[in-house]
């Protein structure tokens, strides 16, 4: 029996419709990113012929660079918003967020996706990345292994907690109960495997101690990685649903435009306590490391710059903005965190990784190129499923009716 979608069509046509574009080709984005990706694609294509080498700056003393600094790490915190919306909505209970689950979700599911693809091109051997997975050479007791596995895991609970909108789409009644269904054991098992390879991924560094620049090394890098992801994750959700606002907008319903308000609006508050407790944690690790004779180096003043003006400020500005109930500081306090976020990173990866050697690692363009061909692919791909199934736009109406009916029933129990 050949498979249908919900219409009665073989599910092979509808597919096929679903893949052709929708909407203008040529608009800016599209202009922009599709020479980008092109090239991309080919300088990946001679990586794996050539080697990690031929297109990268790195070096047995640099082992890692902008694709493990930016694409992985900086990606990763970027991506916590996933876990941190699913724990307000889905545990702590509060329904004001829920519209904006699927769509932190598929933003979390994708970056996970992409920057593993991205951590797979920095591996010099790219088929030995197993070898964590399965704790060969490394041993299961390495944080790798940790690591490799929390990564794995945490894809696998976000795609199952994105995919009830994929069953809507496809109209897939059955499964759409089953996978409901799995939703918040999914939810609760993914929180837990967040909240460790957020603070796993800074305790890579911990064996890095005298490569690190003092500033920016402590044994609390774990918890200081863990505790940035929660505004770095909420600051992505504020700076994307904004443009996502804008550019999906016929999607939307008049609902959910009108609670973004005070979606934001919380959202700002979280991110101020968030961002002093960071603010808070830094500071005692700058007085007890007493770094203070550091303060007063090319580094030190770096430092000054990266908390003050991207976790002081914006602070600030969240502060004021939600006691003024500023929307558009709060869009400004999201950005300036988020570049703050990638400055962080950047110092403990890159910037501040063997800061005292006298030739000193410089990402080459084509890096760059690769690094902006998985950030646009992955748009690309965000928009394409955005446009096709009801991630921002209300689920059919069959899912409505099977929601009231598990609710009549769950009643119907209560009252026997």
């Amino acid at each position: 029996m050949i498979a249908t979608d919900n219409d009665g069509q073989p599910i092979w046509r509808f597919l096929l419709r679903e893949f052709k574009p929708k909407g203008k080709i040529l608009t800016p984005f599209n202009i922009i990113s599709v020479p980008i990706i092109i090239l991309g694609v080919i300088l990946i294509g001679f990586r794996f012929w050539k080697g990690i080498g031929a297109i990268t700056n790195l070096s047995q003393e640099i082992p890692w660079g902008l694709w493990i600094g930016f694409d992985v790490v900086t990606g990763v915190a970027f991506a916590g918003g996933a876990y941190v919306i699913t724990f307000m909505v889905y545990i702590l209970n509060m329904h004001k967020y829920h519209s904006i689950v699927r769509v932190t979700v598929l933003n979390g599911f994708l970056a996970y996706l992409f920057y593993a693809g991205a951590l797979l091109l920095d591996l010099g051997r790219p088929w030995n990345v197993i070898n964590p997975i399965i704790g060969n050479n490394f041993g299961v007791s390495s944080v790798l292994f940790l690591v490799a596995w929390h990564f794995l895991l945490y894809m696998i609970a976000q795609l199952i907690e994105f995919s009830p909108a994929i069953a809507e789409w496809l109209g897939a009644r059955r499964a759409h109960k089953i996978l409901s269904g799995m939703t918040l054991a999914a939810v609760i098992f993914g929180i837990t495997l967040s909240m460790l390879h957020q603070s796993g991924l800074g305790a890579l560094y911990l064996m890095a101690k005298e490569k690190i620049h003092p500033l920016w090394y402590s044994e609390f890098i774990p918890v200081m990685f863990f505790v940035s992801s929660i505004f770095a994750g909420l600051s992505m959700v504020i700076f994307e649903g904004s443009i996502s606002h804008k550019v999906f907008s016929d999607q939307i319903s008049t609902k959910s435009h009108q609670s973004q308000r005070g979606i934001i609006h919380g959202l700002a508050k979280i991110c101020t306590g968030t961002l002093f407790a960071y603010f808070f944690l830094q500071m005692l690790v700058f007085i007890h490391g007493k770094h203070w004779d550091l303060i007063n180096t090319p580094m030190g003043y770096w430092y000054l710059v990266e908390m003050i003006g991207f976790v002081l400020l914006p602070m600030m500005l969240f502060f004021y903005s939600y006691r003024t109930n500023s929307i558009l500081l709060i869009r400004v306090a999201a950005i300036l965190t988020m570049i703050g976020v990638v400055l962080n990173r950047l110092n403990v990866t890159i910037i501040g990784f063997r800061w005292d050697m006298p030739v000193r690692y410089v990402p080459s363009w084509m890096e760059i190129v690769v690094t902006l061909t998985v950030l646009f692919t992955e748009i690309w791909i965000f928009r394409w499923v955005i446009n096709r199934m009801p991630v921002l736009r209300e689920s059919p109406n069959w899912v409505n009716e099977e929601n009231k009916s598990q609710t009549a029933l769950a009643d119907d129990h209560r009252r026997a």
